[in-house]
């Protein structure tokens, strides 16, 4: 974990309700995709964690959506605002069971984390599949960026005004050598019953302090109880207990 100060480069609307925020600082400390940073915002007395999208040289990238009054007061945020950040929490995605042909299933902004685990799959040699679940076309994002790496990328949409109809789940019937997820716990659990191989979960939960030391994140899993900051946010499949989930 590293704390920094991080000037906002961009902060721009993808679509009505998510935007990406890149910021320039230290971004050393990020060493695996599917790690998170979290954000100190004036006001709040609680850090807001947010799943790397991304990080090059000294440009940290995250997608978030406004979803409560801490999100919505960041999207106002202008570029040159200074941030406090924490960076390089979490543990990350494991690459090294990824086979040759790894599925990404992302729904929303579960899409984040997978960017950067796509990036780092393709420079490996990996045929890389993506799919992103969204509930309409108007909430389609970083589709192309997907494609712009070389990803073999799938849309579904809930309406079926864009892409395959149907949940995410719908884009699955097809080889793959293991599989990584992020996003609701709905979608995640429906990717693991229909999966059929291992794989990866990335949880975004609520977080008291990102690091560990407030136990508001714990989960029960297979090993015990888990801390999502800590212990996570990335667990296998084996480890999680559906029938537990509170």
């Amino acid at each position: 974990m590293q704390q920094g100060k991080f000037t906002i480069l961009e902060n721009a609307p993808l679509t009505k309700r998510v935007s990406r925020l890149r910021l320039l600082g230290d971004c050393s400390a990020v060493t695996r995709p599917g790690q998170f940073a979290d954000l100190r915002l004036d006001g709040f007395f609680l850090r807001r964690p947010f799943s790397v999208c991304d990080a090059e040289g000294d440009c940290l990238t995250l997608l978030y959506e406004t979803a409560g009054r801490g999100t919505e007061a960041l999207r106002r945020l202008p570029a040159g605002t200074e941030l406090d950040v924490l960076t390089g929490l979490g543990n990350g995605y494991d690459l090294s069971r990824a086979g040759s042909a790894p599925l990404l299933v992302g729904g929303g902004t579960g899409a984040s984390p997978l960017y950067g685990l796509a990036k780092a799959l393709i420079a490996e040699g990996k045929a890389v599949s993506v799919i992103l679940g969204f509930a309409g076309r108007e909430d389609v994002f970083y589709e192309e960026e997907f494609r712009a790496l070389g990803a073999d990328v799938t849309v579904c949409t809930e309406d079926g005004s864009c892409g395959v109809p149907g949940f995410a789940t719908a884009g699955m019937d097809r080889p793959y050598s293991y599989f990584y997820t992020c996003g609701s716990k709905v979608m995640m659990e429906a990717v693991c019953r229909a999966a059929r191989t291992d794989g990866q979960l990335s949880f975004a939960v609520r977080m008291g302090c990102g690091f560990g030391a407030c136990m508001g994140c714990t989960l029960r899993t297979a090993a015990g109880l888990k801390r999502v900051c800590k212990d996570g946010p990335v667990f296998g499949k084996e480890e999680i207990m559906w029938e537990d989930w509170v």
